[in-house]
């Protein structure tokens, strides 16, 4: 009996979830297939679902999933192949949901690493070697950017697109597997993902499609929190849902949109930095240093990532950020953040520079790339007229391509399926507010905020 009533909150969730991510304005096209993973004799030892991200200055975490709950979470690298200089043994962690039960989940940083350097590696002293190649300590550097990828016909051409670009760390702005509470779904996710995923470091924040909460029976992120371990202790954090990293001369925050975000928040609080002891003339001389713990002379360049886009003109997933924009834009306007990255809109947008609403040369870009190659097809319906603010805007599936370049210009490009990969729909120069004089003419505003209560 117990077993029957749960299987029924199981379904009807299922279902509520999946009515949850549609919108009564417009209606979806067909998607293409759903891939299908057949199942595959391995060794219980064997590392699956091999994937990395960066762990600090110099440090790369190696995450991987074993059947065998008694292997060892212990990395071997060099820089030959099969010839292994180093050691380091990790941490590993599982979970159940419901009637699932996770292989052991392990993750072991690695380090210190030289920059734009290839590491051989191998997992639990068992299976394959891997190789990844760690980020350039210096401009010009090169992130791929994809959210809502999912496990369909087009996430698989995403996959290869990408996997044809010269990148250095993916960007990825929420929903990962749509495993939507379907365990093994998280499996085949990571198993599709690992030929780039082990490769290069991939960099997430959670979406809707993460939550996974069933009232009184499971809390929410549970897979995703021991699956995709981000830095978050690494960058002060006390939430794997929110973190922030630096990768050459770049600085990103990775926001979490389902996390509690006002201005009595943990995640409010950790984003802004405060001076309670500074005299306002020290306030002045650590304004361009210390807000977000960023050095604008160390990384001029300053991202943020998100799930739910603030600037939106499709009519799908409409306000859904705007209680997070009224309480975070802000900090974003007076900390001269240049490019705001978010999916959960499955199409592509790009933005003039824009704050309040309005083009503001100071603001930062914002683009929606939630185009990755989710189940539930694109969105094809935008508000009309376009808004003053919004420069180019396309329902295709595809990834985007930033190059930064030097400390003052990167170059953006967006790139459909449809086409070959070196064929840009979209591109534009992009200009470091670093240079500019926004940062000078903020500085009245920055205090403000920075000695607020």
């Amino acid at each position: 009996m117990v077993v029957s009533t749960m299987l029924t909150v199981f379904l009807l969730i299922i279902i509520s979830a999946n009515v949850s991510t549609l919108t009564a304005d417009y209606v979806r096209p067909q998607p293409r297939e759903t891939l299908q993973f057949p199942w595959k004799s391995k060794a219980s030892s064997y590392p699956q679902q091999v994937h990395i991200s960066l762990a600090g200055e110099k440090h790369m975490r190696v995450s991987w999933i074993t059947d065998d709950r008694f292997s060892p979470s212990v990395v071997e690298y060099g820089t030959s192949p099969g010839r292994y200089s180093s050691v380091a043994e990790g941490e590993s962690t599982s979970y159940n949901y419901l009637f699932y039960s996770s292989g052991k989940i392990h993750h072991t940083v690695i380090g210190p690493l030289e920059p734009d350097t290839v590491y051989f590696y191998k997992c639990g002293q068992q299976g394959a070697e891997f190789q990844l190649k760690t980020p350039p300590a210096q401009f010009p550097v090169t992130f791929a950017v994809a959210g809502d990828l999912g496990q369909t016909g087009w996430t698989k051409s995403t996959l290869e697109h990408i996997d044809r670009c010269k990148y250095d760390v993916h960007l990825l702005p929420g929903d990962l597997s749509y495993a939507d509470y379907m365990q093994h779904r998280w499996d085949t996710f990571g198993e599709l993902v690992q030929p780039l995923a082990s490769a290069r470091p991939w960099m997430v924040t959670e979406g809707n499609h993460e939550k996974e909460y069933i009232p009184l029976l499971k809390d929410g992120f549970a897979s995703y929190n021991a699956r995709w371990k981000m830095p978050s202790e690494e960058s002060g954090s006390t939430s794997n849902l929110y973190y922030s990293f630096e990768v050459a001369g770049v600085h990103i925050i990775m926001l979490g949109s389902y996390a509690d975000y006002d201005e009595y928040s943990d995640q409010y609080n950790w984003l802004k930095v405060r001076f309670p002891t500074a005299t306002t003339d020290q306030v002045d001389i650590k304004l361009m240093a210390n807000l977000l713990k960023v050095d604008r002379k160390k990384t001029p360049w300053l991202l943020v990532l998100l799930h739910v886009p603030w600037y939106n003109s499709n009519e799908a997933h409409q306000h859904e950020g705007d209680g997070m924009m009224a309480a975070m834009e802000p900090l974003l306007y007076a900390a001269s953040v240049d490019l705001v990255l978010s999916g959960h809109v499955h199409a592509y947008e790009r933005s003039n520079r824009i704050n309040k609403g309005k083009p503001d040369p100071c603001g930062p870009v914002h683009i929606t790339i939630g185009d990755g190659g989710n189940k539930e097809g694109l969105a094809r319906k935008y508000k009309n007229p376009k808004p003053d603010w919004s420069v180019f805007r396309e329902a295709s599936f595809g990834h985007g391509e930033l190059k930064i370049v030097n400390a003052t210009l990167a170059f953006w490009s967006w790139h459909r399926n449809d086409d070959d990969e070196p064929v840009r729909s979209d591109q534009i120069w992009i200009t470091s507010l670093v240079n500019s004089e926004c940062l000078a003419e903020k500085s009245h505003e920055f205090r403000k905020i920075l000695m607020a209560p």
